[in-house]
């Protein structure tokens, strides 16, 4: 299949910013004072203490009945061949897969009564990090400059409203963009509608490669800051005596090239990119694998001020068991999931950052409650299971409940807007009161849906 065009979604080789040599690709975000059509700062009114949030996204949808929301009950083609096991929470019961994140459950709150839709890995994507249904149920499907921006992108603007200035991007994703192949990519996760300024910072690569480097985010050895400074003088003296070239687009590039010069004169993104400063006892306590170094980056990040980032476990619809369910999530995916996402936990507590930090879990549905005739379970959007753990969140309790086969809500159904309205609310912001505009010029609320208040 041919790759999609992604070239308006960030900032190509060829639209590097050049200096003598030096640039620095992919950054699509910018500064508060070189935006005048942004709105003044949002004021900060909700119940959350958070100041940042990691989304450990699983790609292909985990089955809610094989991990949080066991089945012991049901008859053997709906409960599996797991059995729940008990937690540090009286009376809280998971899969016998977790048993770290049984010792961990205080921490965490679980809500079991998600649900929407769509029923196919993009637009299902969609529904989960955007909190409203795409425009068709599918698959084949890719960005565009008319989506709707999802949750991630939302803080990253947010952000800069507030004049986000911490030399690192406001939003990242690791290693890999939310997609179904890399033939069509999920949409939402981009700038959308509000531009390609607040596109993401998408790692593409695998930050557990031997030759791992963030190339880019540091002065070339040749050129000093001195230099530099004086080559942007050069620069801004060859704009001001061209005012018949002035466009949005050249008003753009202007704004890449004051954040792109900041980024390398303070070296903050380089060093937070780098992890290599981590001794190889916390590598190795995240695990040696893509999953778990990515979450070490994502704390990484947020220590460094990053506002939002993404680790997506994949690479692709990793979680996509159709068939052999039993047997790949044993072997395969829940050994490296569960080490990295207990580690990162723990890490962020010891390091007094889990009160500042939300971590969110979650899939973009569920899986069926009837095996089918190939040992597997097929997507599931009618009820699913989210966790949530730290930014003020109270852990060690469940919100709302499946049926007796978690195939719907039974208490307390949940959309992932209220799941949106949640994070928000964690990290400070009156989601009733912050809009922005459609790409026709439509004012759009940041979220349909109202926080969950058992949560805090």
């Amino acid at each position: 299949m041919k790759s999609p065009d992604l070239s308006g979604l960030s900032l190509t080789r060829r639209q590097m910013l050049k200096v003598g040599g030096m640039g620095l690709a992919g950054l699509g975000w910018n500064p508060l004072a070189a935006l005048g059509a942004l709105a003044p700062p949002v004021s900060r009114t909700g119940p959350g203490k958070a100041k940042s949030v990691i989304l450990i996204f699983n790609g292909g949808a985990p089955s809610h009945i094989d991990l949080w929301d066991p089945k012991p009950d049901a008859t053997a083609e709906v409960r599996g061949i797991f059995s729940p096991i008990k937690t540090d929470v009286t009376g809280i019961h998971i899969s016998e897969l977790l048993p770290n994140m049984a010792k961990r459950m205080s921490k965490v709150a679980m809500v079991r009564s998600v649900h929407h839709e769509h029923t196919s890995h993009n637009s299902g994507m969609y529904w989960a990090t955007a909190g409203r249904p795409y425009r068709i149920d599918s698959t084949l499907i890719n960005p565009s400059r008319t989506d709707l921006p999802g949750v991630g992108t939302l803080v990253g603007w947010l952000a800069q409203r507030d004049g986000f200035s911490r030399g690192v991007p406001p939003y990242v994703i690791t290693p890999f963009p939310h997609c179904d192949s890399m033939a069509y990519i999920t949409p939402g996760q981009f700038g959308g509608c509000l531009g390609a300024r607040f596109d993401p910072f998408v790692l593409n690569a695998d930050p557990n490669a031997k030759d791992f480097k963030v190339r880019n985010l540091a002065l070339d050895s040749s050129l000093s800051a001195d230099r530099l400074g004086e080559r942007l003088g050069l620069l801004h003296e060859l704009g001001e005596h061209s005012a018949s070239l002035a466009s949005p687009q050249m008003a753009e590039l202007d704004i890449f090239t004051q954040q792109a010069a900041s980024i390398l004169q303070s070296g903050k993104a380089a060093e937070a990119f780098d992890l290599s400063k981590e001794p190889d006892s916390v590598r190795e306590r995240y695990g040696r694998h893509s999953w778990g170094q990515s979450h070490l980056l994502a704390r990484r990040l947020v220590e460094a001020g990053t506002r939002f980032v993404t680790t997506v476990n994949g690479p692709s619809i990793r979680w996509d068991t159709h068939k052999d369910n039993f047997n790949t999530l044993k072997g395969k995916l829940v050994p490296p999931m569960e080490q990295a996402f207990a580690a990162l936990l723990d890490d962020l507590d010891e390091r007094g950052l889990l009160d500042t930090t939300l971590v969110v879990w979650m899939g973009e549905f569920g899986r069926t409650p009837k095996i089918n005739i190939d040992a597997g379970r097929d997507h599931w959007p009618g009820c699913y299971t989210v966790l949530l753990a730290g930014g003020g969140i109270r852990g060690g309790q469940v919100i709302g409940a499946s049926d007796s086969i978690g195939a719907y809500p039974k208490d307390r159904p949940t959309t992932p807007a209220e799941i949106h309205a949640t994070m928000y609310a964690a990290l400070g912001y009156d989601v009733h009161s912050i809009s922005y505009q459609s790409s026709d010029g439509r004012p759009i609320a940041l979220t349909e849906g109202a926080p969950i208040s058992e949560l805090f």
